[in-house]
Protein backbone atom coordinates (compact mmCIF):
# COMPACT_ATOMS: atom_id res chain seq x y z
CA UNK A 1 0.00 0.00 0.00
CA UNK A 2 1.76 3.17 -0.99
CA UNK A 3 0.63 6.40 0.02
CA UNK A 4 1.40 9.49 -2.44
CA UNK A 5 1.08 13.42 -1.33
CA UNK A 6 0.30 16.27 -3.14
CA UNK A 7 -1.45 19.47 -3.76
CA UNK A 8 -3.82 20.86 -6.11
CA UNK A 9 -4.18 24.70 -6.74
CA UNK A 10 -7.67 26.01 -8.40
CA UNK A 11 -7.24 29.02 -10.50
CA UNK A 12 -8.98 31.98 -11.20
CA UNK A 13 -10.77 32.32 -14.25
CA UNK A 14 -10.56 35.33 -16.38
CA UNK A 15 -13.47 37.23 -15.02
CA UNK A 16 -11.56 37.11 -11.41
CA UNK A 17 -13.70 34.39 -9.60
CA UNK A 18 -12.89 30.70 -9.11
CA UNK A 19 -13.12 27.57 -10.54
CA UNK A 20 -15.83 24.73 -9.34
CA UNK A 21 -17.42 27.09 -7.39
CA UNK A 22 -13.91 27.53 -4.83
CA UNK A 23 -13.63 30.54 -2.61
CA UNK A 24 -10.83 32.38 -2.29
CA UNK A 25 -8.87 32.63 0.81
CA UNK A 26 -7.64 34.93 3.13
CA UNK A 27 -4.16 34.42 4.36
CA UNK A 28 -2.27 36.49 6.49
CA UNK A 29 1.43 36.40 5.22
CA UNK A 30 4.97 37.39 7.43
CA UNK A 31 6.99 39.78 5.30
CA UNK A 32 10.71 40.20 5.75
CA UNK A 33 11.66 36.32 6.98
CA UNK A 34 13.82 33.51 5.22
CA UNK A 35 13.71 33.36 2.15
CA UNK A 36 12.65 36.01 -0.13
CA UNK A 37 12.20 33.77 -2.95
CA UNK A 38 9.61 32.04 -0.83
CA UNK A 39 7.32 35.45 -0.62
CA UNK A 40 8.19 35.87 -4.54
CA UNK A 41 6.83 32.73 -5.20
CA UNK A 42 4.31 32.02 -2.96
CA UNK A 43 2.53 35.40 -4.66
CA UNK A 44 3.28 34.27 -7.75
CA UNK A 45 1.37 30.83 -7.67
CA UNK A 46 -1.21 31.31 -4.98
CA UNK A 47 -2.00 34.88 -4.47
CA UNK A 48 -4.86 35.95 -6.83
CA UNK A 49 -3.55 38.04 -9.59
CA UNK A 50 -0.36 37.75 -7.74
CA UNK A 51 1.73 36.92 -11.39
CA UNK A 52 0.95 40.30 -12.36
CA UNK A 53 2.38 42.05 -9.75
CA UNK A 54 5.82 43.73 -10.22
CA UNK A 55 8.37 41.44 -8.41
CA UNK A 56 10.65 44.45 -7.62
CA UNK A 57 7.77 45.91 -5.76
CA UNK A 58 7.41 42.81 -3.50
CA UNK A 59 10.96 42.46 -3.02
CA UNK A 60 10.82 46.55 -2.13
CA UNK A 61 8.40 45.44 0.79
CA UNK A 62 9.96 42.27 2.03
CA UNK A 63 13.46 44.49 2.29
CA UNK A 64 11.63 47.14 4.45
CA UNK A 65 9.88 44.01 6.52
CA UNK A 66 13.42 42.17 6.41
CA UNK A 67 14.96 45.89 7.72
CA UNK A 68 12.88 46.23 10.54
CA UNK A 69 13.52 42.53 11.97
CA UNK A 70 16.65 44.08 12.44
CA UNK A 71 15.67 46.81 13.97
CA UNK A 72 13.45 44.79 16.52
CA UNK A 73 16.67 42.47 17.29
CA UNK A 74 18.02 45.72 18.78
CA UNK A 75 14.99 47.05 20.11
CA UNK A 76 13.32 43.79 21.51
CA UNK A 77 16.67 41.37 22.01
CA UNK A 78 15.05 38.31 24.66
CA UNK A 79 11.62 39.30 24.59
CA UNK A 80 11.08 35.80 23.65
CA UNK A 81 12.75 34.34 26.56
CA UNK A 82 10.54 36.54 28.86
CA UNK A 83 7.14 34.86 27.95
CA UNK A 84 4.99 34.52 30.64
CA UNK A 85 3.79 30.46 31.08
CA UNK A 86 1.25 29.37 34.03
CA UNK A 87 0.69 25.87 35.52
CA UNK A 88 -2.71 23.70 34.99
CA UNK A 89 -5.43 25.50 36.97
CA UNK A 90 -6.14 22.63 39.49
CA UNK A 91 -9.95 23.24 38.82
CA UNK A 92 -9.19 22.01 35.23
CA UNK A 93 -7.80 18.61 36.55
CA UNK A 94 -10.73 16.90 35.36
CA UNK A 95 -10.50 18.55 31.65
CA UNK A 96 -7.11 17.63 31.87
CA UNK A 97 -7.14 13.63 33.10
CA UNK A 98 -9.99 12.94 29.99
CA UNK A 99 -8.12 14.73 27.58
CA UNK A 100 -4.70 12.89 28.91
CA UNK A 101 -6.60 9.42 28.67
CA UNK A 102 -7.82 10.28 25.01
CA UNK A 103 -5.81 8.08 22.42
CA UNK A 104 -5.24 10.73 19.79
CA UNK A 105 -3.37 12.62 22.46
CA UNK A 106 -1.40 10.10 23.41
CA UNK A 107 -0.35 9.16 20.33
CA UNK A 108 0.35 12.73 20.09
CA UNK A 109 2.89 13.26 23.14
CA UNK A 110 4.23 9.81 23.77
CA UNK A 111 7.83 10.52 23.87
CA UNK A 112 9.00 13.37 25.31
CA UNK A 113 8.39 15.58 28.88
CA UNK A 114 4.97 17.39 28.57
CA UNK A 115 3.02 19.95 30.91
CA UNK A 116 -0.21 21.70 30.27
CA UNK A 117 0.11 25.27 30.60
CA UNK A 118 -1.45 28.63 30.26
CA UNK A 119 0.86 30.56 27.41
CA UNK A 120 0.91 34.35 26.53
CA UNK A 121 0.40 34.28 22.98
CA UNK A 122 2.34 37.22 21.57
CA UNK A 123 5.64 35.96 22.67
CA UNK A 124 4.76 32.42 21.59
CA UNK A 125 8.10 31.72 18.56
CA UNK A 126 6.64 31.43 15.28
CA UNK A 127 8.07 29.35 12.09
CA UNK A 128 5.31 28.84 10.07
CA UNK A 129 4.82 32.31 8.66
CA UNK A 130 1.01 32.43 7.23
CA UNK A 131 -2.50 32.14 9.04
CA UNK A 132 -5.70 31.86 7.09
CA UNK A 133 -7.53 34.77 8.57
CA UNK A 134 -10.90 33.47 7.67
CA UNK A 135 -11.03 30.57 9.31
CA UNK A 136 -9.38 32.00 12.34
CA UNK A 137 -11.74 34.83 12.50
CA UNK A 138 -14.92 31.72 12.51
CA UNK A 139 -13.66 29.64 14.84
CA UNK A 140 -12.85 32.96 17.00
CA UNK A 141 -16.72 33.87 16.55
CA UNK A 142 -17.80 30.80 17.77
CA UNK A 143 -15.34 31.03 21.00
CA UNK A 144 -16.45 34.63 22.28
CA UNK A 145 -14.81 36.83 23.57
CA UNK A 146 -15.04 36.11 27.31
CA UNK A 147 -14.41 31.99 27.36
CA UNK A 148 -15.37 30.88 30.76
CA UNK A 149 -11.69 28.88 31.90
CA UNK A 150 -13.38 25.26 30.45
CA UNK A 151 -14.13 26.42 27.58
CA UNK A 152 -11.09 27.94 26.40
CA UNK A 153 -9.38 24.96 27.59
CA UNK A 154 -11.78 22.68 25.33
CA UNK A 155 -10.98 25.14 22.44
CA UNK A 156 -7.67 25.15 22.56
CA UNK A 157 -7.00 21.44 23.27
CA UNK A 158 -10.35 20.08 21.68
CA UNK A 159 -11.89 16.23 21.91
CA UNK A 160 -14.49 16.74 19.33
CA UNK A 161 -14.09 19.26 16.75
CA UNK A 162 -16.30 19.63 13.06
CA UNK A 163 -14.15 17.80 10.66
CA UNK A 164 -13.07 19.58 7.29
CA UNK A 165 -15.07 18.24 3.86
CA UNK A 166 -13.06 15.16 2.70
CA UNK A 167 -13.91 14.48 -1.09
CA UNK A 168 -12.82 10.38 -2.27
CA UNK A 169 -12.97 9.01 -5.91
CA UNK A 170 -11.59 5.76 -7.11
CA UNK A 171 -9.01 6.51 -9.92
CA UNK A 172 -8.23 2.99 -10.88
CA UNK A 173 -8.75 -0.70 -9.61
CA UNK A 174 -6.16 -0.20 -7.48
CA UNK A 175 -5.87 3.69 -7.06
CA UNK A 176 -7.88 5.91 -4.59
CA UNK A 177 -7.74 9.79 -4.37
CA UNK A 178 -8.65 11.58 -0.83
CA UNK A 179 -9.10 15.23 -1.05
CA UNK A 180 -9.23 18.45 1.57
CA UNK A 181 -9.18 22.24 1.71
CA UNK A 182 -7.60 21.41 4.86
CA UNK A 183 -3.37 21.83 4.60
CA UNK A 184 -3.66 19.28 7.55
CA UNK A 185 -4.77 16.35 5.53
CA UNK A 186 -2.77 13.25 5.70
CA UNK A 187 -2.38 9.91 5.37
CA UNK A 188 -2.31 8.21 9.22
CA UNK A 189 0.25 5.23 10.55
CA UNK A 190 -1.10 1.69 8.96
CA UNK A 191 -2.93 -0.63 11.83
CA UNK A 192 -3.05 -4.48 11.36
CA UNK A 193 -6.08 -5.43 13.30
CA UNK A 194 -6.69 -9.61 14.29
CA UNK A 195 -8.95 -11.41 16.10
CA UNK A 196 -11.03 -10.63 18.12
CA UNK A 197 -11.35 -6.80 16.67
CA UNK A 198 -12.78 -8.09 13.24
CA UNK A 199 -15.71 -9.09 14.99
CA UNK A 200 -18.90 -7.45 14.05
CA UNK A 201 -17.33 -5.94 10.47
CA UNK A 202 -18.95 -6.65 7.24
CA UNK A 203 -15.99 -8.97 5.37
CA UNK A 204 -16.41 -10.73 2.22
CA UNK A 205 -15.56 -13.89 3.78
CA UNK A 206 -13.13 -15.45 7.13
CA UNK A 207 -10.86 -12.87 7.67
CA UNK A 208 -7.35 -13.95 9.47
CA UNK A 209 -6.23 -9.83 9.77
CA UNK A 210 -7.54 -6.88 8.25
CA UNK A 211 -4.15 -3.83 7.38
CA UNK A 212 -5.70 -0.97 7.46
CA UNK A 213 -4.83 2.94 6.50
CA UNK A 214 -6.83 5.63 7.81
CA UNK A 215 -6.57 8.79 5.86
CA UNK A 216 -8.02 12.69 8.19
CA UNK A 217 -6.03 15.11 10.21
CA UNK A 218 -4.18 15.51 13.12
CA UNK A 219 -5.23 15.84 16.25
CA UNK A 220 -4.62 19.77 16.52
CA UNK A 221 -4.06 20.27 19.94
CA UNK A 222 -2.29 23.66 20.75
CA UNK A 223 0.94 22.32 21.51
CA UNK A 224 4.67 23.69 21.39
CA UNK A 225 8.09 23.33 22.11
CA UNK A 226 10.57 24.82 25.19
CA UNK A 227 14.14 24.84 25.04
CA UNK A 228 15.39 26.49 27.80
CA UNK A 229 13.41 29.90 28.39
CA UNK A 230 11.99 29.75 25.01
CA UNK A 231 8.34 28.32 23.32
CA UNK A 232 8.17 27.49 19.51
CA UNK A 233 4.61 26.93 18.52
CA UNK A 234 4.23 24.04 16.95
CA UNK A 235 0.82 22.77 16.17
CA UNK A 236 -2.13 24.91 16.35
CA UNK A 237 -1.24 28.04 14.28
CA UNK A 238 -5.40 29.11 13.74
CA UNK A 239 -6.54 28.84 17.14
CA UNK A 240 -3.87 30.93 18.50
CA UNK A 241 -4.39 33.25 16.18
CA UNK A 242 -7.84 33.58 16.66
CA UNK A 243 -7.65 33.90 20.26
CA UNK A 244 -4.95 36.55 19.73
CA UNK A 245 -7.13 37.89 17.37
CA UNK A 246 -10.55 38.13 19.96
CA UNK A 247 -7.89 39.81 22.40
CA UNK A 248 -7.12 37.13 24.43
CA UNK A 249 -3.32 37.44 25.99
CA UNK A 250 -3.22 33.58 26.82
CA UNK A 251 -3.87 30.15 25.87
CA UNK A 252 -4.06 26.54 26.89
CA UNK A 253 -1.10 24.90 25.55
CA UNK A 254 0.74 21.15 25.55
CA UNK A 255 4.74 22.07 25.84
CA UNK A 256 7.14 19.42 25.48
CA UNK A 257 10.46 19.72 27.12
CA UNK A 258 13.48 19.77 24.81
CA UNK A 259 17.11 19.47 25.87
CA UNK A 260 19.28 18.57 23.27
CA UNK A 261 18.92 18.50 19.47
CA UNK A 262 18.22 14.28 19.46
CA UNK A 263 14.93 15.31 21.66
CA UNK A 264 14.06 18.09 19.15
CA UNK A 265 14.04 15.74 16.09
CA UNK A 266 10.87 13.76 17.86
CA UNK A 267 8.81 16.86 17.47
CA UNK A 268 9.51 20.20 15.67
CA UNK A 269 8.30 20.76 12.29
CA UNK A 270 10.61 20.73 9.52
CA UNK A 271 11.26 24.25 9.75
CA UNK A 272 12.72 24.45 13.28
CA UNK A 273 14.78 20.96 12.57
CA UNK A 274 16.44 22.87 9.27
CA UNK A 275 17.42 25.98 11.60
CA UNK A 276 16.93 25.48 15.22
CA UNK A 277 19.64 28.28 16.34
CA UNK A 278 17.37 30.69 14.36
CA UNK A 279 14.17 30.28 16.77
CA UNK A 280 15.86 29.04 19.87
CA UNK A 281 19.42 31.79 19.77
CA UNK A 282 18.09 34.02 17.99
CA UNK A 283 18.01 37.68 19.40
CA UNK A 284 14.69 38.32 18.46
CA UNK A 285 13.22 35.55 16.40
CA UNK A 286 9.55 36.05 14.52
CA UNK A 287 6.76 35.98 17.35
CA UNK A 288 3.01 35.46 16.99
CA UNK A 289 2.26 38.85 17.72
CA UNK A 290 3.95 39.77 14.20
CA UNK A 291 0.66 38.97 12.56
CA UNK A 292 -0.54 41.95 13.99
CA UNK A 293 1.77 44.15 12.84
CA UNK A 294 0.77 46.05 9.66
CA UNK A 295 4.41 46.71 8.64
CA UNK A 296 5.16 43.49 8.90
CA UNK A 297 1.87 41.38 8.21
CA UNK A 298 0.16 41.80 4.68
CA UNK A 299 -3.31 40.16 4.09
CA UNK A 300 -3.74 38.68 0.73
CA UNK A 301 -6.38 36.40 -1.22
CA UNK A 302 -5.21 33.28 -2.36
CA UNK A 303 -6.41 30.66 -4.83
CA UNK A 304 -8.18 28.05 -3.12
CA UNK A 305 -5.81 24.70 -2.57
CA UNK A 306 -6.70 21.18 -2.11
CA UNK A 307 -4.72 18.63 -0.08
CA UNK A 308 -4.62 15.51 -1.96
CA UNK A 309 -3.94 11.96 -0.73
CA UNK A 310 -3.48 8.95 -2.93
CA UNK A 311 -3.21 5.04 -2.02
CA UNK A 312 -2.23 2.64 -4.20
CA UNK A 313 -2.78 -0.88 -3.14
CA UNK A 314 -0.34 -3.79 -4.51
CA UNK A 315 -1.03 -7.13 -3.69
CA UNK A 316 1.57 -10.20 -3.72
CA UNK A 317 0.62 -13.72 -3.31
CA UNK A 318 3.33 -16.43 -3.53
CA UNK A 319 3.28 -20.72 -2.57
CA UNK A 320 6.57 -21.01 -0.13
CA UNK A 321 7.83 -24.59 -0.22
CA UNK A 322 9.47 -25.92 3.26
CA UNK A 323 12.42 -28.12 2.81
Amino acid sequence: MTCHYASSTFTADPAGGQTAGQEARSMVWLRGQPHLEDYLAFYRKKVIGGDKVDPRMLTARWREANDLYHQLEQDEAGLADTISCRPLDRRLAGLAAKLEANPWFRSSFDNLPYAIELVELDKLIVSQIQVENGFSQAIAARLGAKPTPAQLFRFCLPLERELPPVKIQRVASNRYQFSSPSSDFRAHDPVLMRDPRLDGLDLPGPAAALFGLSVGFGSNFLSAIRSGSRVVLQNGYHRAYALRSAGLTHAWCVVEEVTRKDELRLSATEEVLADPAFYFLAKRPPLLRDFFDPRIAEEVLTKPTDCLVEIEIKVRSSTLTSL
